[in-house]
């Protein structure tokens, strides 16, 4: 049996970094590991669901969401989440090279 790495595995199986397919499990994945970091969070603080709906004037089910899918909130909503929870968020963006063209 051949071993093969874990990215190798996922270039195989999801697609090659670049690919519409690759990009939007790497962006599930963060997603999914944001609501698990809320969730962390929110109990490293004691905080039950409904708790923290009340901190940022949000319904339980609403956190409940945000935990288990980050997909369908805003940055904003998040932010207030971890303001909430006194927790520093730090954001990195990545630029892809653009190609100027000035005629």
């Amino acid at each position: 049996m051949k071993m093969m790495t874990l990215d190798q595995l996922k270039d195989r199986d999801i697609g090659e970094i670049g690919t519409p397919e690759r990009d939007k499990y790497e962006f599930d994945l963060r997603m999914e590991l944001l609501g698990e970091m809320i969730k962390s969070v929110r109990k490293e603080r004691n905080l039950t669901q409904e708790q923290l709906g009340e901190l940022i004037g949000v319904q339980k089910s609403q956190i409940s969401k945000l935990e288990r899918s980050t997909k369908n909130v805003t940055i904003e909503t998040i932010l207030k989440v971890f303001k909430a929870l006194k927790a520093n968020v730090k954001f990195s963006v990545e630029m892809n090279e653009l190609e100027f063209n000035v005629a």
